[in-house]
């Protein structure tokens, strides 16, 4: 069992611990409400928010595009474009290949095990570090056993030794750490070699791999299914997951898809073609070039407690509690890290209107506060790298005052809601 820090268990499928403000998912969507009408309050107010999540999650239709957003007309308008590109976008042929919209991401990786996976099978992951609690959770769901890998030759091991239902593939890691082109290169015909099935769960990676470290499109290592989020690195939303793959798959899939309401409703493709027909891989590196001047001011105020991947950088949730005990002078800590770093996303968004990624994820997928794909006109509108390095020091030291209580982090965080 792995543990934080300060000696807390992880909670089962999460890279994190569970404490006893935050203590399930429904505290973590309490915890969305009490954001919600933070966000409203600032508007009404006419002070603003400002998305520094790292991802696009709005729905960009024109005039004329919505008078087709109908679940009959779409589909017959869109279909055929949505396909091509889709197939285009993740390195698809289309003799070979097909694709599928789903309501998320997550819903085309539990789609994947509750088409491929039976109860007693195993489950086998790889990732640079661990996959992502979405995969996990799906294994789990299907009644299998998962197994998680983070070398070649752990993979190479668990391969033989367990003989798996479904390989599943993380480019990029949850943390941001990304799997090499030549790990990927013997990782997959390990898989081929044995006819194990291969789903990537390449969300972020499906642009960041290609754009920013040239490898391959996802289709082109030779996989045979994966899938990534329309509102992630270069695309504009909205919140959708595009998965392409073996057409009998896609459509074994799909078929399980509409049979669990996972689908994505056909009235979205519209927006979906625009997605894709406005991506440009320049733009990946636009936003990791913003991101790196963020880094480099948060790393004058807060030192090597900033940690960098090469397209984020990151505050993790040990050291933003060791900071915050720090500050106040205390040694014991009243909450686990999780707390800490939630407390610190509602004061950036209270006191500077910054909606971090801490708040897309029910659950959180990580207990990193992570700087990522920053778009540059949403920094200059903020004032600059210094201005969020000012926004993160000065949230710090108001966590500090509050650490000490954690009645008034539960009221931070929740409100005037009673727990339930």
């Amino acid at each position: 069992m792995s543990t934080d820090a300060f000696g807390n268990e992880f909670a089962p499928g999460l890279p994190y611990a569970r404490g006893r403000i935050i203590r399930s998912t429904e505290d973590d969507i309490r915890k969305l409400r009490r954001a919600g009408r933070v966000i409203a309050r600032r508007l009404a107010s006419g002070a603003g928010v400002f998305n520094f999540s790292g991802l696009e999650r709005s729905l960009n239709l024109d005039a004329k595009d919505l008078a087709w957003t109908d679940d009959e007309m779409a589909p017959a308008l869109f279909g055929d474009r949505f396909r091509a590109l889709a197939l285009e976008h993740l390195g698809g042929t289309a003799d070979r290949h097909d694709a599928m919209l789903f309501n998320r991401m997550t819903a085309a990786t539990f789609s994947v095990h509750l088409a491929l996976v039976k109860p007693g099978d195993v489950v086998l992951g790889v990732s640079a570090t661990y996959s992502h609690p979405t995969v996990v959770r799906s294994a789990a769901q299907a009644g299998a056993k998962f197994i998680d890998t983070t070398t070649v030759d752990a993979f190479a091991d668990a391969l033989e030794r367990e003989a798996p239902a479904l390989v599943v593939v993380t480019r990029l890691a949850v943390s941001y750490d990304l799997l090499p082109l030549d790990a990927l290169r013997r990782i997959v015909p390990l898989a081929r070699a044995r006819g194990v099935p291969i789903y990537v769960d390449d969300a972020g990676g499906a642009r960041v791999g290609p754009a920013m470290f040239d490898q391959p499109k996802m289709l082109e290592l030779g996989v045979d299914l994966g899938a990534t989020g329309l509102d992630k690195y270069g695309v504009i939303g909205p919140r959708l997951g595009l998965m392409a793959g073996r057409a009998d798959l896609v459509s074994k899939i799909r078929a399980r898809a509409f049979e669990f309401g996972l689908e994505a409703r056909p009235m979205l493709l519209p927006a979906a073609v625009r997605s894709l027909e406005g991506y440009r891989p320049e733009r990946v590196r636009r936003l990791v070039e913003s991101t790196r001047t963020v880094a480099a001011a948060l790393r004058k105020v807060l030192g090597a407690r900033v940690h960098e991947t090469p397209v984020t950088a990151q505050l993790r949730a040990d050291d933003v509690l060791a900071i915050a005990l720090e500050r106040a002078g205390l040694s014991a800590p009243p909450v686990v890290p999780i707390e800490a770093l939630a407390a610190l996303a509602m004061l950036l968004l209270e006191d500077y209107g910054l909606i971090t990624v801490h708040f897309a994820g029910l659950p959180p997928g990580t207990s990193s506060l992570l700087i990522k794909f920053i778009p540059p006109e949403t920094l200059a509108a903020v004032g600059g790298p210094e201005a969020i390095a000012t926004a993160v020091d000065r949230s710090l030291s108001k966590l500090a005052e509050l650490v000490r209580d954690p009645a008034r982090i539960a009221s931070l965080l929740f409100g005037d809601e009673t727990a339930a």
